[in-house]
């Protein structure tokens, strides 16, 4: 499938729904009751788990689940919604998580490689055959006692900023 029809697939897929909205309407909040700071957005695709992976001729990896992650703060917790579109079968997986800030123990990213299978041509009488390779993730990651969060993102200068912001909030609240 060429990169610009994947990519249109995913589109229509995003596109008509107010997710922030649909976050807030599920975790049963009001926007009133989370500006402790400016909500976070992630996004990104998941490499994790049987996906499929393939490079673009852009070079950007894509697979075929996709994930958007919502992080709202109140005065106490930071609340959480996150669905993972799987674009193949057309299925999603929807979570809320709350968390309270004193039991929340680090806010971080990660970048890690994952070795996949991907089909690439040269294969006998130039048909499509299974090769590993490395393939390049970043996660963001909420940790408390006994489980952690991951949010697929893309790395950026707003992703770096949210962290830092969420990880100054987090100090304050210890502190406090």
């Amino acid at each position: 499938m060429p990169d610009q029809e994947f990519e249109a697939i995913l589109g229509k897929a995003l596109t008509g729904t107010d997710w922030r909205k649909k976050a807030l309407d599920k975790i049963g909040l009001d926007e009133s009751e989370v500006r402790e700071i400016e909500p976070v957005r992630f996004e990104g695709y998941v490499f994790d788990g049987n996906v499929f992976v393939k490079r673009g001729k852009d070079g950007v990896w894509r697979s075929s689940a996709y994930q958007l992650t919502w992080l709202f703060f109140s005065s106490t917790q930071v609340y959480v919604w996150q669905n993972t579109f799987n674009l193949n079968e057309g299925g999603k997986k929807e979570r809320t998580e709350e968390y309270f800030y004193k039991d929340i123990t680090n806010f971080s990213a990660q970048s890690d490689t994952e070795e996949k299978e991907t089909l690439a041509s040269g294969g006998c009488m130039g048909s499509p055959k299974v090769v590993r390779e490395q393939v390049h993730t970043n996660r963001f990651q909420l940790t408390v006692p006994g489980e952690k969060l991951f949010c697929s993102m893309q790395q950026n200068e707003y992703t770096e900023k949210s962290i830092q912001g969420m990880k100054a909030k987090l100090r304050e609240k210890k502190n406090a």
